[in-house]
């Protein structure tokens, strides 16, 4: 008997419990060979990647590595060279990655800026605006009115 399968679920629903398994896996291995590794690639030369999240497809060949460059600012690099660069090398980092884990198959790996902190930054300097200010202190004050009573 053929199983039923809800095309509208796998749409809806997120990762499995497998994908994020493997996707902190492959994280954790990411980071140590980068850490270890020198890179050969020019635009890789002493700049530090932080790897703050892997997604897995749901076969698990395929990974997208969300990346941000440390430093990238300072250095006067651009930020789509050292994609660019670690895109350029990720046959190698895919072999080196194939060593150090324990899967059935070794992913293809695409490395994607992770947008998430300049958009943390921007919340942060919300925060900061005095009108914004003023309103969560409004927020805040209604809440400790009726802690009180």
């Amino acid at each position: 008997m053929k199983r039923q399968s809800d095309p509208k679920k796998g749409a809806l629903s997120g990762p499995s419990q497998r994908q994020l398994r493997a996707g902190e896996l492959i994280r954790h291995a990411l980071v140590e060979i980068l850490r270890e590794e020198e890179l050969q690639d020019e635009a890789l030369h002493n700049i530090s990647v932080t790897v703050s999240e892997v997604r897995m497809s749901p076969d698990l060949k395929h990974a997208i590595c969300f990346v941000e460059p440390l430093g990238a600012g300072l250095t006067g690099q651009d930020t789509t060279d050292i994609i660019k660069g670690l895109n350029r090398v990720s046959k190698f980092l895919r072999g080196r990655l194939g060593r150090s884990i324990d899967m059935k198959f070794t992913p293809d790996l695409k490395f994607i800026h992770d947008e998430s902190f300049g958009t943390a930054a921007y919340m942060d300097k919300l925060f900061l605006d005095p009108r914004v200010q003023q309103d969560t202190r409004r927020l805040s004050d209604v809440v400790d009115d009726e802690d009180e009573a």
